[in-house]
C-alpha cells in the first residue's frame, strides 16, 4: 500500500505540473509505470486513462471560463483523426526518428521560451485544418496524443493566447487520448488492478484540478508559456538521452 500511495504522489504531481499547460502527462506516467512489473498493454491502458482525467477535467474548466475557441478547434480535431490513423500504418526507423524530434522539441522550448510576443495570428480554417492533419499524421507515427506536438507549432506560429493554446491542445490530446483507449480496449481488453487505477486516477484527477486552476486564475500568459517550454524541454532532454 506504501508503494501505491508514492506512485499516486508521483501521479499527482506529474499532473499538476502538466496540465498547467494544457497536457496530459500521458508520457511520463508511462515512464513511471515502466519501473515497475506490469504489462506493458496494463501500463499503456492506465496512462491513456489518467491522461484522460487530467485533460477532461481541463477541458471543462477552459470551456467554462471561454478560452475553447470551438470554430478554430474542431477542424483541428476533424483532420488529426484519420491522418492520425495513416501515420500509424507507417513504418520508420525509430531510433533516427525520435532524436529528429528531440531536437526539434528542444529549439521549440527554446524559442518559446525567450519569445515575448503577445499578438495573435488569424488563420483560416483550411490552415487550420492542414496543421490538425499534420499533427494528426505525426501523432499516429509516434503512437501519443499528439499535444506536445500541436503546443509549441501553435505558441511558435502564434495561433492564439498561451491560456487559449493551452486550452486547445487540451481538447486535442481528450479526443486522441479517448482514441487510444479503444484501440487498447479492442486489441487486449480491459484487463488492469482496478485497486491501484482507482488511487492513481484520484491522483491525478486532484493535481490536474491545481495545475488547471494556477493556469485560469494565477499565471500570466508569458509564464504559461514558459512553463509549456519547461515542459517540452524536459521531454525533448529524456528523448535524446534515450535514443543517443
Amino acid at each position: 500500500m506504501g508503494e501505491l500511495l508514492i506512485l499516486a504522489l508521483i501521479f499527482f504531481f506529474i499532473a499538476a505540473i502538466y496540465s498547467a499547460a494544457g497536457f496530459g502527462g500521458g508520457s511520463s506516467y508511462l515512464a513511471t509505470l515502466s519501473l515497475l512489473s506490469i504489462p506493458f498493454e496494463n501500463m499503456r491502458m492506465t496512462a491513456l486513462i489518467c491522461n484522460v482525467i487530467v485533460v477532461c477535467s481541463s477541458v471543462f474548466l477552459f470551456n467554462k471560463y471561454q478560452y475553447l475557441h470551438w470554430k478554430r478547434i474542431i477542424p483541428l480535431i476533424v483532420f488529426s483523426i484519420p491522418m492520425a490513423f495513416l501515420g500509424g500504418q507507417l513504418l520508420i526507423q525509430e531510433r533516427f526518428f525520435f532524436l529528429l524530434l528531440a531536437i526539434s522539441l528542444l529549439l521549440a522550448s527554446m524559442a518559446m521560451m525567450f519569445d515575448k510576443r503577445t499578438s495573435v495570428v488569424k488563420i483560416p480554417k483550411y490552415g487550420n485544418a492542414f496543421i490538425g492533419g499534420g499533427i494528426g499524421f505525426l501523432s499516429g507515427v509516434v503512437g501519443i496524443g499528439g499535444g506536445i506536438f500541436l503546443s509549441p507549432l501553435l505558441h511558435l506560429g502564434r495561433w492564439g493566447k498561451p491560456k487559449t493554446i493551452a486550452a486547445t491542445s487540451a481538447i486535442f490530446i481528450l479526443v486522441n487520448s479517448i482514441a487510444g483507449i479503444l484501440g487498447q480496449y479492442a486489441t487486449y481488453g480491459f484487463n488492469i488492478d482496478l485497486n491501484r487505477l482507482i488511487v492513481l486516477i484520484l491522483g491525478v484527477f486532484l493535481g490536474g484540478q491545481i495545475g488547471v486552476r494556477l493556469t485560469i486564475f494565477r499565471f500570466n500568459p508569458i509564464l504559461v508559456r514558459r512553463i509549456t517550454a519547461i515542459v517540452i524541454l524536459i521531454i525533448s532532454l529524456r528523448l535524446l538521452f534515450k535514443y543517443l
